[in-house]
């Protein structure tokens, strides 16, 4: 017996992740995603599609990317991928990627100009 796969209809995904269907169906546009439809036209999103949009959520909300810098980070994290079966990769903290590391120093510093501000 073969086993389905897990589905998910627009509002169900929207729900999930915590979004709009327009921003569903914006990202589905922006990032060339494109979900399954049925023969009536309605869109059929997969536990991949789920996960792709909501490492783009991640990307967009949580690290502060505009939708190119996500469209460039996606497209390196497919390379990167791609290339990590062939080889491995350094993840300490000092070859980390380098938006990673502006990120970190952007919230130290914010936090520091917190205290310097709650003092004045």
């Amino acid at each position: 017996m073969k086993m389905q796969k897990r589905q998910f209809r627009i509002g169900q995904l929207a729900n999930l992740l915590g979004i709009e269907r327009f921003v569903v169906r914006f990202w589905e546009k922006e990032f060339n995603l494109n979900a399954h439809r049925s023969t009536g036209g309605q869109r059929f999103y997969e536990e991949k599609d789920f996960n792709r949009f909501k490492q783009i959520k991640e990307l967009l909300y949580e690290e502060g990317f505009t939708i190119a810098g996500a469209k460039k980070r996606l497209k390196d994290n497919n390379t990167e991928i791609i290339a990590s079966q062939k080889t491995t990769f350094d993840t300490t903290p000092e070859k980390a990627i380098p938006h990673q590391l502006w990120l970190k120093n952007l919230k130290e510093i914010q936090s520091k100009l917190k205290t310097v501000k709650d003092k004045l």
